[in-house]
């Protein structure tokens, strides 16, 4: 079992962590020329987060259903799936961008974004949002990848991505002064590039796709089901980016400082995060196939490991924060009240791998049961916790109510998932 966690997950980890460090580019990039840039960036990039992140389910629910359909030999389901996924990626990109006036400027009015900034998170959303089709079918091809236990293609895919990505964003950024219009059309370039790698490697699995027939596609059956699998991740990541987006736009109530130190320690966040995920997107294919095979006991095993190799894992991110927190920050910004201000908080970013890594390894494991309702479930209370606790504690301090109240959000998924596990198990749906 460690040996099929370690060759889904190392190859997920070094993709996943290519992700924060383009993003960690681009927010060193911003982070050297004002504050008024690095917190232009971070909005503009959690506006994103929230466009694009609640349609993530295109990749988590693709990953569910094929492993599921891997698991018990169904090819024409594989092959549907996929075809399913890509229509539906397209359609909801398409939609994003014929709706990308009133998404803006709703983005701006949530965001509480300051008019010192505004233009800079207008140029970058006008840019940014015609990546939406190819980003939505590149979550439908990696999701269905992820499924057929190949966790290489994704990384393929995402380093591809993401490199072409980090020269063409240093490149107009500092080499042709584009600012942040210069880090949106890296991205912009790097997507479709992604994309059509991505379909490329199709060929591998051509003996598994079967002719386009659309009545199969639109079956009734096996199409609401799908929509049903997504609909309630749907709702999930609804909730979770909501949390995310109440962070900054909260943040941004606190000036321009306070959003700016924010925007820096999530970046100790986003580290963590898409590192431990790599055993999360494991655990998502392992259970998946051995749930679709009915296998207790592999089932059993995959969910106890995943864990195992999750928390140590964390622990070294612990350490890590606790000896090197300073450096990190010195290492995103060169402005000395920003690196002071933040080093107030780095006390709880020391502890915040060991408080949340459970809630990343229990999507995983929830996402292979398909048992997306649980899920979605326990990510609504959390929210409403996260919510009630930040308002009851913030008259004391503002700042620190608001970072410790986000932490605990991670902890409350993590306490809520394990119960119900507990309580149901295999029958979770």
């Amino acid at each position: 079992m460690n040996r099929q966690i370690l060759r889904l997950a190392i190859p997920n980890i070094v993709s996943n962590i290519s992700v924060p460090l383009l993003s960690s580019v681009d927010t060193i990039l911003m982070g050297h020329l004002s504050p008024a840039h690095l917190a232009a960036l971070g909005v503009a990039a959690m506006i994103f987060t929230f466009l694009y992140g609640n349609f993530n389910f295109l990749r988590m629910g693709t990953t569910g259903i094929s492993a599921q359909a891997y698991g018990s030999g169904a090819e024409e389901a594989l092959s549907y799936t996929l075809y399913r996924a890509l229509f539906l990626g397209f359609v909801l990109g398409m939609g994003l961008l014929l709706l990308k006036a009133p998404l803006l400027d709703a983005g701006i009015y949530l965001m509480n974004v300051s008019p010192s900034y505004e233009a800079m998170v207008r140029d970058y959303f006008n840019i940014r949002i015609f990546t939406a089709p190819a980003i939505f079918m590149i979550y439908a091809l990696m999701g269905w990848y992820f499924g057929l236990q190949n966790a290489y293609y994704p990384l393929w895919i995402t380093l591809v991505i993401n490199l072409c990505n980090l020269v063409l964003s240093v490149w107009f950024v500092k080499g042709l002064g584009m600012g942040v219009e210069g880090a949106a059309y890296g991205t912009l370039i790097a997507q479709y590039g992604g994309l059509l790698f991505a379909l490329v490697l199709l060929r591998r699995y051509r003996y598994l796709l079967r002719g386009t027939v659309w009545r199969e596609i639109f079956h009734r059956e096996p199409l609401l089901a799908f929509l049903h699998v997504n609909q309630n991740i749907f709702i999930r990541t609804v909730a979770l980016t909501f949390a995310l987006a109440f962070f900054y736009a909260q943040a941004a109530k606190g000036g321009e400082m306070l959003l700016s130190v924010m925007i820096l320690l999530l970046q100790f966040m986003i580290w963590m995060s898409f590192a431990i995920d790599g055993f999360a997107n494991a655990a998502e294919s392992l259970v998946g196939k051995y749930y679709g095979a009915d296998n207790r006991e592999l089932f059993d095993k995959a969910v106890r490991y995943s864990f195992y190799w999750g928390g140590g894992l964390a622990l070294l991110f612990t350490l890590i924060y606790h000896f090197f927190g300073r450096e990190i920050v010195m290492l995103y910004t060169n402005q000395q009240p920003l690196i002071e201000e933040s080093m107030r908080f780095m006390p709880w970013v020391v502890l915040m791998p060991l408080l949340s890594f459970g809630a990343f390894i229990w999507d995983g494991i929830f996402i292979g049961m398909t048992a997306t309702k649980a899920m979605r479930n326990a990510v609504v209370l959390s929210m409403l916790l996260f919510l009630g606790l930040f308002y009851l504690t913030k008259g004391i301090d503002f700042g620190w109510s608001l970072w410790i109240s986000f932490l605990l959000f991670f902890l409350f998924r993590t306490v809520l998932q394990t119960w119900m596990f507990v309580r149901k198990r295999a029958d979770l749906r």
